[in-house]
């Protein structure tokens, strides 16, 4: 029995004809940067969003990094957002110069809790930055409507929710902007790394394209300081292809979480989050909790030594890293975050992984919690 935790050979084979044939347009016209192909990937995924502007970008982590550069942060500011998620939305904050502060998450659904962002919202704070954790979104209609109480931007860090809605919109859609990765395990992966920014604002959306090309308005003409921050063309090529079988693979993946719902539900170490269909979770990730009297390093252990590969999204808090020593985060701070961060796994969840293997898991799991 071998199960990997991801494998991106399945979905890439389903359209490796049509990936090869976008490759070799790409090297057909010998033009790589700032091209047709970007121009042609930025207006599907506006259009598959419903946004009225798509800036491609070099990665998720640039995504955030400009469109809080173009929504005005910089040193002194703060921008609210949470400590339970991947180091980049952090990095990504302490770039402008400006402080991350961290609200709590909720235990139900491990996504941004209101409640706390309320709590944190300070005469300094700038933006608040939902994490859409997981493939699913946070609860976008309280913290809208404290970013309009407070005059405060929110900009949706949606790299882990390709395709997810809310209230009948897409992630990304809310806010001032949406920033999204298409690094290559995403429910729309790149075959490298890459990632957009979209808005409705055309203001917001110059911005940022001038952020990402050196601040240019035309060549050789810098009317402000940019960067070198570009999606390439032949990753946009290759997202055209992939961008039209994303709701087809995220269905697949809410088809298989419901399956792992099934087995689980009622196994007492085994902690469910909130359940959501599709469209409104994508599962990016499965992600359950163990607790009870076993730890979850043991199962983890334990399923490893079956064949399953599993993972932890995420062991460390952000703010618990050596990297962000400096913020001084009391220990009682963040109750929640602090107590999931020793009971998350992330169990195998793939296009093309077959319900056998979904059986498998359960089964080795049942097992790897047995005393």
């Amino acid at each position: 029995m071998n199960v990997p935790f991801y494998d991106m050979r399945p979905a890439n084979e389903a359209c490796r004809r049509q990936i090869q044939a976008a490759i070799d347009r790409v090297i057909g016209k010998s033009w790589y940067i700032l091209g047709e192909e970007l121009e042609t990937f930025e207006q599907d995924f506006a259009q598959y969003c419903g946004a009225s502007h798509c800036i491609g970008v070099n990665s998720g982590t640039d995504a955030l990094w400009l469109a809080l550069l173009a929504a005005g942060v910089g040193p002194g500011d703060e921008v609210v957002t949470v400590a339970h998620t991947f180091v980049a939305t952090a990095i990504a904050i302490i770039k402008t110069g400006a402080i991350p502060v961290f609200a709590d998450v909720d235990p139900e659904t491990l996504l941004m809790d209101p409640q706390s962002v309320k709590e944190r919202i300070t005469g300094l704070t700038k933006v608040i930055l939902p994490v859409h954790i997981y493939g699913r979104c946070a609860d976008l209609s309280s913290i809208m409507e404290l970013g309009a109480k407070h005059g405060i931007d929110v900009i949706e860090d949606a790299c882990q929710a390709h395709g997810s809605q809310i209230q009948g919109r897409y992630a990304g859609t809310f806010g001032v902007a949406g920033c999204f990765s298409f690094y290559p395990t995403k429910n729309l992966g790149a075959l490298g790394d890459g990632g957009v920014i979209i808005t409705d604002d055309s203001s917001f959306a110059a911005r940022l394209r001038k952020l990402r090309n050196y601040g240019q308005t035309e060549k050789y003409h810098h009317d402000s300081l940019g960067y070198n921050s570009r999606l390439d063309e032949i990753q946009s090529a290759v997202l055209q292809e992939k961008v039209r079988l994303l709701d087809d693979w995220n269905r697949e993946r809410a088809f298989l979480a419901r399956l792992y719902r099934e087995r689980l539900c009622k196994v007492s170490s085994v902690k469910l989050l909130a359940d959501a269909n599709w469209p409104q979770h994508v599962y990016h990730l499965f992600v359950v909790r163990i607790v009870g009297d076993i730890s979850r390093e043991l199962v983890q252990s334990r399923l490893e030594d079956s064949g399953i590969s599993t993972a932890c999204h995420y062991p460390v808090p952000v703010h618990r890293h050596e990297a962000f020593a400096q913020l001084d985060v009391p220990s009682d701070f963040l109750p929640v975050t602090e107590q999931v961060a020793t009971e998350v796994l992330s169990l195998p969840l793939f296009p093309g992984m077959g319900t056998a293997n979904v059986d498998l898991v359960c089964d080795a799991l049942l097992k790897a919690l047995t005393p």
